[in-house]
């Protein structure tokens, strides 16, 4: 009798997962993590070409010039005319490092990179130390600096990736759930039969979303003791990007019937959005595809600020793009709560 109970109730939790659609999430995440790391450029077995820009005018070692043009296994020799060209290629992923000559000494030179604590670092860098070796018979300093575009320790690094999480938190779990608890249990219409009007109920759901995000991405600051480069780009942003995620969520919200389908479908927007942005430093392919999520158009002006002294003035397209998406998705759930969708 009790195994049978047990079995009963236990296939009744499963027709309530699938009714949700919570069960989605299992075929879903395994599915969506696999093919991100597809997309992820090589496999641990796969020999990938380490893609060195040279420029044109400079005037490198000899022997450190011939030794990179013949091992073709290792570099792909890209000509660049200035540095400002090689930056900007080494920003869009197109180079893994840049050499310049070194200032100190003539017969060795400076690797410029995007970020000097990365996989990719090391690994130049222990190539030309084989190489050297092989060359020469013995390890020296062909490498005399590592230079990185990017600036900071591990921490300030991972920090855009951090804040991302949390913005994507409140958008696409925190404020879906929120919106479809008023309506499964009748608040929402309870709410719109006194003088209150739907502006002014999405109005006050997109402040307080907007005030939850700033108020996580104020507590990481604090707790790290982070001082963004551009205090006014990094605000703007900051503030476009909550109002982009919080008006995407409450979208969201009014798709679902009940609290547990709007967890489901905002996880399945969740890791879409994180994952590609997240992992577009260590993929072309994901860099590719990433920009036309609205979750990179927020993850890419806050590394710029944070780590490359970025300025609004470069970055009004991304500013532009965050406030389109965020009055759309308003429109929507005005247009949807006008006819009183699932509710």
């Amino acid at each position: 009798m009790m195994l049978r109970n047990v079995l009963t109730l236990t296939l009744n939790d499963l027709a309530i997962a699938f009714k949700n659609k919570t069960i989605f999430l299992i075929v879903f995440i395994p599915l969506f993590v696999f093919f991100s790391l597809k997309l992820v450029d090589i496999s641990a077995t796969d020999v990938k070409k380490i893609n060195l820009g040279l420029l044109s005018q400079e005037t490198l070692s000899p022997i450190i010039l011939h030794t990179i043009k013949t091992a073709q296994t290792l570099f792909s020799v890209i000509p660049v005319s200035n540095e400002a060209e090689g930056k900007r290629l080494l920003q869009d992923k197109k180079l893994d490092g840049m050499l310049v000559r070194s200032k100190t000494d003539q017969a060795s030179v400076v690797l410029v990179v995007l970020k000097k604590e990365s996989l990719q670092t090391l690994s130049i860098v222990e190539s030309f130390a084989a190489l050297q070796k092989a060359v020469e018979g013995k390890s020296g300093q062909w490498i005399a600096d590592v230079m990185p575009l990017q600036e900071g320790g591990i921490q300030k690094q991972t920090l855009p990736t951090w804040i991302l999480m949390v913005v994507l938190l409140v958008g696409f779990i925190i404020m879906p759930a929120q919106v479809a608890e008023e309506k499964e249990k009748k608040l929402l219409l309870a709410l719109l039969q006194t003088p209150m009007r739907e502006i002014e109920w999405l109005s006050a759901k997109l402040l307080s979303g907007m005030i939850l995000i700033v108020a996580a991405v104020l507590s990481l600051h604090l707790l790290g003791k982070f001082q963004p480069g551009d205090l006014l780009s990094y605000v703007a942003f900051i503030v476009a990007g909550s109002f982009c995620f919080s008006s995407y969520g409450i979208f969201l919200g009014f798709l679902c019937r009940n609290q547990a389908s709007a967890r489901t479908l905002g996880v399945m927007f969740y890791l879409p959005h994180l994952l590609p942005s997240a992992l577009s430093d260590f993929s072309q392919k994901l860099t590719a595809i990433a920009p036309f999520l609205p979750s990179y158009q927020l993850y890419e002006p806050i590394k710029a600020i944070l780590l490359s002294d970025g300025r609004i003035a470069n970055l009004s397209l991304e500013l532009l793009y965050l406030l389109i998406v965020g009055l759309v998705t308003f429109c929507f759930s005005y247009f949807l709560m006008k006819k009183r969708w699932l509710m």
